[in-house]
């Protein structure tokens, strides 16, 4: 009979992401067979996984949130940091975020407990196109939105091509299909510019409106969830 590692286990039965699996079993809160959990453990179909008491052979409902993140707010999934995002939705249910945004910035924040989802949307191969809108503080070149375009070179390689759309002197929407750590704000360092503002309002087909408020969150409808499912081929 074929074994998965409990943190596969978990992902592909929609609990929560591998590396959220990991963190409970870090903390102690992932049994097999009655036996805490250890990183690296391997499970079948016929051991009895169970998290905070939950049987995972009858998984929660999914959950699937739509957040307009504010500044000031840390996506992470530890509560014992001041202004993380779990707090600010403050929901019962346990979920997590869907890839990262950097405390200064704003915008689209996938949230939920679909760990399948999730890793097709995070998993660097499938390069799921993410959508921005830059505001830098000086009028831009246009050789800068070629160098834009084509590639930037920073201190861990040169960034994949990306579309790049000037709307006025200052401000610019940018797709990208990579996800490094704050990308964007070091794409534009390393060619002279320094961001005043940042805002994601794409993920792949999960768009949010302009006129969405800062700070408000709601559930994704049916359509919404089946089309960003549809796109990950799940």
């Amino acid at each position: 009979m074929s074994q998965t590692r409990i943190n596969k286990y978990l992902s592909e039965n929609g609990y929560c992401s591998r590396r959220e699996a990991d963190r409970l079993i870090e903390l102690g809160q992932v049994f097999i067979n009655n036996k805490r959990a250890q990183l690296g453990d391997k499970v079948s179909e016929n051991d009895d996984v169970r998290v905070h008491g939950r049987n995972k052979k009858s998984p929660p409902e999914k959950i699937y949130i739509m957040l307009n993140k504010p500044a000031g707010v840390i996506v992470t999934t530890d509560q014992n940091k001041r202004d993380n995002v779990i707090d600010f939705i403050n929901i019962q249910e346990r979920i997590f975020p869907v890839g990262r945004l950097d405390v200064k910035s704003e915008g689209l924040l996938l949230l939920t407990n679909d760990g399948v989802l999730a890793n097709r949307l995070m998993h660097p191969k499938y390069e799921h196109e993410k959508e921005y809108v830059v505001l830098v503080d000086r009028p831009l070149d246009i050789k800068d939105i070629k160098k834009l375009q084509t590639g930037v070179k920073l201190d861990d390689g040169v960034t994949l091509p990306a579309k790049v759309r000037k709307m006025d002197d200052k401000r610019f929407a940018i797709i990208l299909r990579e996800g490094r750590n704050r990308q964007i704000r070091r794409m534009c360092e390393a060619i002279g510019y320094r961001v005043e503002a940042l805002t994601r309002t794409r993920i792949l087909t999960l768009r949010m409106p302009s006129t969405y408020p800062v700070g408000n969150w709601r559930s994704l409808t049916e359509s919404e969830i089946r089309e960003l499912k549809k796109a990950v081929g799940e």
